[in-house]
This record gives structure tokens, C-alpha cells and sequence, in this order.
């Protein structure tokens, strides 16, 4: 199942148990590489830079966003700031993004699912 793009990695939101050396921990399993985490499923994402985050890369964000209050952005070990076009598209389908590293969006993600809130997560890996 992990070679079908269209196939997510776990059927449902999990807590993520670790984050470092380029991939994650969650739901006892390991992924190398970044990870989009909707309330349905757990998806890799094959984002590895932020300035690569736009509409398109956040497509399945925007096919669920009628079950997602927040969008979490985890940028990696940088700061990045979203362009504006963004922002309002996420807005105009009433889904609040919030941009932070990639641990603290981590961090938040895990205690956003933990308070069941409508809460995804687009994670880029760190070393």
C-alpha cells in the first residue's frame, strides 16, 4: 500500500510519537520524508522545501476543508511566511492556517487531535 500515491499511509488521524532524521513516528509505524495529516487519513507528502507549498501541494487540504478548522504548516527548521494568495484561498474555504518549524506544529498537532478539533497538518521532515 505504501507504493500507491493515491493510498494513504494510515486510514485515520494519529498522534505523531516522533519527528527527526528526516521522517516520523505515528500509530507504531515510521515514514521517511514529510507528511500531510488530515482528520481521515495520513498522508506522505512529497514537499521538502517551503517556498514548494501552494494550492496545488495542498490539494487534498483544500478536498476536506468542509471537516478542517486549522491548517498546521510545519516549515522544516525555518520560518516561513505564506504568501497572501494562500492565506485567502484557505480562508475563502474557512480554514485557518497557521505557519510555525515543523516540531512546535508537531507539538500543537498532537495536542489539537488530542482536544478532538478539526485539525490538519502539513509536516515537512527535519534531519
Amino acid at each position: 500500500m505504501a507504493g500507491d500515491p493515491n493510498a494513504p499511509h494510515f486510514p485515520r488521524s494519529a498522534p505523531i510519537e516522533a519527528y527527526g532524521k528526516g521522517g516520523f513516528a505515528f500509530a507504531g509505524m515510521s515514514h521517511r520524508g514529510s507528511l500531510l495529516c488530515l482528520p481521515d487519513a495520513i498522508w506522505a507528502w512529497d514537499v521538502t522545501d517551503p517556498a514548494k507549498i501552494d494550492r496545488y501541494s495542498l490539494d487534498r487540504v483544500f478536498a476536506a476543508a468542509n471537516s478542517i478548522d486549522t491548517l498546521l504548516i510545519g516549515t522544516g527548521t525555518g520560518v516561513w511566511l505564506p504568501p497572501p494568495a494562500l492565506r485567502q484561498a484557505l480562508k475563502a474555504v474557512r480554514v485557518v492556517l497557521d505557519t510555525m518549524q515543523t516540531g512546535p506544529a508537531v507539538r500543537t498537532y498532537n495536542i489539537m487531535i488530542g482536544e478532538r478539533r478539526r485539525v490538519a497538518a502539513a509536516l515537512i521532515a527535519v534531519p
